[in-house]
């Protein structure tokens, strides 16, 4: 008997993840990726000698990563070379900068320098984020979300109110603390990459013992590296993959889907997953008789930001700079409002600027810097070159007050990306860049459910369903997507 095709759509780190857990089990699995490049927003690209990471920049969960080499025998090292970053990040305030250590005791002593008392408090606040990390990361997170039951988990129902599910991260950290500038730092992770921390779940302070504990770490080479090994292990098991693969139809009958329309061409499968977006698939991909949610569904999700990007080749060293750094120097409030409840493009925007060839001079020529800047924005807006430029403009000026350096009168190169360009590379809903916002109305089981009702061998992976944003997050969703196939050809 010849063994089960599986066609994944995406290739991306949830498709990628997907493929090697299938292939391992014996399955052929094919990718088809839309782009020439596999990698998903986690693309990138080689310009005048500078290489950019096209999307993910933080690595944090390092033992995520680990895990998903363990599963298949391999290590982390096999693939690439880790450095962890000491300091972790700066932080620029209005009125000073602030870098973030990457010992403990170090940590410790810069809140005590801040606000006194605070050390004691963060050790309490870590500790109980370390509780939230183990049981929502190892337990609650590789739960595939199509069942009440597994819920009822003892671990799970007696640590219901230490995880914090039904309190806001803006109340649990100003529980610990009252300095403003502790507040920012323990509330960026959420207020970029999820929702107001008004609206998010404290469960999600594990993201700070992520962050503070567990440190944040840098591949050597870029964050390409991981897609690099990722690919080779997928090959190594025999995965095939397609690219320039334009899927336009899902083919269903009798409510299995049994062929893609590719490039002008069908290929069958007996299962397919897909890693695209989520709402694409559904909406356009699918017939409408097969689509289990509404463009009014659809509409009502909240979602993580977008984001304005420029990539940017500089001439010379940009001082004052470290790896990564976020500019806090305007109201951190009224940005995440101008994000998440009034949407529009922000006014006095907070932003974020990566500077790998800190760390790592295969990223740019000698005596110049690699410049990743990212502005958050609302998801849906609308983007014109005039707003970039304005934008463009805005940030470097706020670099030069801050850094003492002109970033403008030394640009080599400069690339923007913004929501149409996510919507034209990876037709993004809403032309979002992380999916959708960790609000408890959107956690484990409420979210976008991973298996089509509709189409029994249909599944979904990656940042609109179960567990969420992040990079280690779809590692995660790429199995849980493998184990319901394997599941469906159990029964």
């Amino acid at each position: 008997m010849s063994k089960r095709k599986i066609a994944i759509i995406g290739a991306g780190f949830s498709g990628l993840s997907a493929a090697c857990y299938l292939a391992k089990q014996g399955y052929g699995v094919t990718v088809y990726e839309k782009n020439s490049q596999l990698g998903g927003r986690a693309r990138s690209y080689t310009e005048n000698d500078f290489l950019f990471d096209m999307g993910p920049s933080w690595y944090w969960m390092p033992d995520v990563f680990e895990k998903f080499f363990s599963d298949f025998g391999k290590r982390v090292s096999d693939y690439y070379a880790l450095k962890q970053l000491s300091p972790a990040y700066r932080i620029y305030f209005k009125d000073e900068a602030i870098d973030i250590p990457s010992k403990t005791e170090d940590l410790y002593a810069l809140f005590e320098s801040i606000e006194p008392g605070s050390s004691t408090k963060l050790k309490q606040f870590l500790d109980e984020a370390k509780y939230k990390y183990e049981v929502g990361v190892h337990k609650l997170v590789h739960n595939p979300g199509v069942s009440i039951s597994e819920l009822i988990d003892l671990e799970l129902i007696k640590g219901l109110f230490k995880l914090d599910v039904f309190k806001s991260m803006s109340k649990h950290i100003r529980h610990f603390f009252k300095n403003e500038k502790l507040i920012q730092l323990l509330e960026f992770p959420v207020l970029f990459l999820g929702a107001l921390p008004a609206n998010t779940p404290a469960l999600y302070s594990l993201m700070n013992y992520a962050d503070l504990s567990l440190g944040t770490w840098y591949p050597m080479g870029g964050m390409y590296k991981i897609i690099e090994g990722m690919h080779s292990l997928a090959k190594e098991l025999g995965v095939e993959f397609v690219t320039n693969a334009d899927v336009s139809k899902i083919n269903v009958k009798q409510n299995m889907a049994h062929s893609l329309d590719v490039n002008q061409s069908k290929v069958e499968f007996d299962a397919l997953i897909s890693s695209a977006d989520y709402a694409f698939t559904e909406q356009t991909l699918l017939s409408p008789e097969h689509r289990q949610y509404s463009p009014e569904y659809w509409n009502s999700r909240k979602m993580a930001p977008s984001s304005l990007i420029f990539y940017l080749g500089v001439k010379g060293t940009v001082p004052n700079l470290l790896h990564h750094n976020l500019f806090f120097d305007e109201n951190f409030d009224k940005h995440g409002d101008e994000i998440y409840t009034n949407a529009k493009w922000p006014d006095k925007p907070l932003f974020y600027v990566c500077c790998p060839s800190k760390t790592d001079s295969g990223v740019a020529p000698a005596n110049h810097e690699n410049l990743f800047v990212l502005m958050p924005i609302a998801p849906g807006l609308k983007d014109t070159q005039a707003l970039r430029d304005h934008y463009y403009q805005l940030i470097l000026e706020r670099i030069k007050t801050k850094t003492g350096f002109d970033v403008a009168a030394n640009v080599v190169y400069m690339r923007s990306y913004a929501p149409s360009n996510f919507i034209e590379d990876y037709n993004a809903f809403k032309g979002n860049a992380y999916g959708l916002a960790n609000t408890l109305m959107q956690t484990a089981n409420l979210k976008p459910s991973i298996r089509s009702k509709k189409v029994k061998n249909l599944f979904y992976t990656g940042q609109l369903t179960v567990p969420g944003p992040g990079v280690p997050p779809a590692l995660i969703s790429g199995k849980l997507a493998a184990e319901q196939i394997l599941n469906l050809f159990k029964n």
